[in-house]
């Protein structure tokens, strides 16, 4: 059977597999087998592979039976809006440690709006793997 469906892929105008929603997944969620499924069909811009969005926080609302499109994920957030985060400025052998608080909300190496606690300047940073904020002038 694995041999008759690869070669049926294969086959001009055949379709390629989908990822679809199987119920409602709302903004800031998680995705997991339980949210996703394959479907036959060929839709420019959508995931094909459950593998490459498992893991992955959704964006957007998506509606069941809809397919899963490449903008509508991202990867999961470690920064809230409003969340107080340590800021880290390094530069040679300086390094500065502030307080601040994220204006946007982000995953890890994303870049967000940060503002200092102390000195109230709005700045910008990466999101570090460990949930820092790296700025730089």
């Amino acid at each position: 059977m694995r041999l008759a469906l690869a070669l049926c892929l294969c086959a001009p105008g055949a379709m390629a597999d989908v990822v679809v929603a199987t119920r409602t997944i709302r903004p800031q969620e998680v995705l997991t087998e339980a949210h996703l499924r394959l479907d036959p069909a060929t839709i420019t811009g959508a995931h094909d592979r459950l593998d490459e969005v498992l893991g992955l926080e959704a964006r957007v609302m998506i509606y069941p039976g809809r397919p899963v499109m490449r903008g509508a994920l991202g990867r999961p957030a470690l920064v809230d809006r409003n969340q107080l985060v340590e800021l880290e400025f390094s530069r040679g052998g300086l390094r500065i440690i502030a307080e601040g608080r994220a204006l946007g909300r982000g995953g890890a190496g994303e870049r967000i709006r940060v503002m200092n606690i102390s000195s109230r300047n709005v700045l910008f940073g990466t999101i570090t793997p460990d949930g820092k904020v790296s700025v730089s002038q």
